[in-house]
């Protein structure tokens, strides 16, 4: 496990990722930042800490986890859309990234 900072438009998570999921954060190869909307949901024991821009403030330990909705959305052939949510601020509540889980079909 690498510990990793994960940027979201409202903030960023500190949290330990495996080497797959260190690659697939990164939307170019050879960047240094990692976004946390290239990743599908994390595990909340895997966040350390997390930043909210809206309340600059950061805080240890794991975001709060909103689930928007359960679409069940095909968004190409073979490709579902299964789980659409959001790490928000445990203070404000501001959304400080977002993460889809999709599911392949044969």
């Amino acid at each position: 496990m690498t510990e990793t900072q994960l940027a979201g438009s409202g903030g960023w998570i500190n949290a330990n990722l495996t080497e797959e999921q260190v690659k697939k954060s990164k939307l170019v190869p050879n960047m240094d930042k990692h976004f946390l909307a290239s990743l599908e949901k994390l595990d909340t024991t895997k966040m350390i800490k997390h930043f909210c821009k809206q309340c600059n403030s950061e805080f240890n330990g794991p975001t709060q986890i909103q689930i928007e909705e359960k679409p069940n959305e095909v968004v190409a052939n073979g490709l579902t859309l299964i789980e659409r949510g959001q790490y928000t601020c445990h203070q404000c509540n501001s959304i400080i990234g977002e993460y889809r889980v999709f599911q392949k079909s044969e």
